[in-house]
């Protein structure tokens, strides 16, 4: 294909407009289309991107990929694109600096992003970091929270689908980016456990009180979080994910086996903390030993007394 690759640093807090403009070609360069999946706020290349864009490319539609991370939920799930944001979050403050600044802003809103591309591995690598090691998955409450896992393909192919709908999509303004294919944590948990091997009585969930214990390491959130394509699939007709969660996760393992997932050094000690707290039945510490001996003196140990 006919695609010009320049690289650049985005972090660039001194980047301006025009040094932007100087980089990708010089006063003659305009994008009638643009995708922004770096910017985290209004600053630095942030902000040189909207000033070039709104003043000097004269661009149809400039999509920006912000984040569902900045909902701050009413109890209402899915979220829908209503839903209040955090308005100190980077991401709000860059979709209000670009309409402030005329552009055609399109702003979608995802979450829990997995597969190729994507930029973290955290959220099911915690699932396979404890199966694995054959140690207890400690999940906050009764595993039962809903959370939909988005494969990056199709998180691609609903940024591309404002190009099918351009009037609906600059209209409707902000759209949330995820499927619609929701799992329960506890069920992550199973299907992670299949796509390595592991039978299904081996795996050790570790429910607990999260308003006791906290969020700890666990990679989402303590209640339901979750978004729906509804408004992507009403107005610009995005046809729906084409991937599964349980389909992917075979070779999503064989990647994290890959990437040394097996051999890595990983810090247990909030696992160890809720496990004994919740008095499991797995043992004090002794599980944990292997990956982070805790030595425990209890030789000058006495009675508790009261008065």
């Amino acid at each position: 294909p006919d695609v010009k690759i320049i690289k650049t640093s985005l972090s660039d807090e001194s980047m301006t407009a025009e040094s932007l403009q100087s980089i990708l070609g010089g006063d003659d360069a305009k994008f009638d289309y643009v995708w922004d999946n770096a910017s985290k706020a209004p600053t630095g290349t942030g902000k040189a991107i909207i000033d070039a864009a709104a003043k000097s490319w004269n661009t149809k539609i400039f999509t920006y990929v912000s984040s569902a991370g900045m909902y701050q939920p009413t109890g209402t799930f899915p979220m829908p694109e209503t839903t209040p944001v955090k308005e100190s979050a980077g991401q709000n403050q860059f979709d209000n600096y670009a309409v402030e600044s005329g552009l055609p802003l399109v702003s979608f809103r995802p979450q829990y992003i997995y597969g190729p591309k994507s930029n973290k591995n955290d959220y099911i690598d915690w699932y396979f970091d404890r199966l694995v090691r054959d140690l207890p998955l400690p999940i906050p409450g009764d595993g039962t929270q809903k959370v939909s896992l988005t494969n990056s393909e199709d998180v691609a192919s609903l940024l591309a689908s404002v190009l099918d709908n351009e009037e609906a999509a600059v209209e409707q303004r902000f759209f949330n980016c995820g499927t619609d294919d929701l799992i329960s944590y506890e069920d992550v948990a199973y299907m992670c456990a299949e796509a390595a091997g592991i039978a299904k009585d081996d795996v050790k969930v570790e429910h607990y009180d999260s308003e006791l214990l906290g969020k700890a390491k666990f990679p989402f959130r303590l209640t339901d979080f979750y978004v729906s394509p509804d408004t992507a699939k009403d107005k610009l007709g995005w046809a729906g994910p084409s991937h599964k969660l349980g389909e992917d996760l075979k070779w999503y393992f064989e990647g994290y086996v890959a990437r040394g997932g097996k051999e890595k050094e990983i810090d247990l000690m909030k696992d160890y903390e809720i496990v004994v707290a919740s008095k499991s039945s797995f043992g004090i510490g002794s599980i944990y030993d292997k990956y982070n001996p805790l030595v425990i003196g209890t030789d000058n140990v006495k009675p508790l007394k009261f008065n």
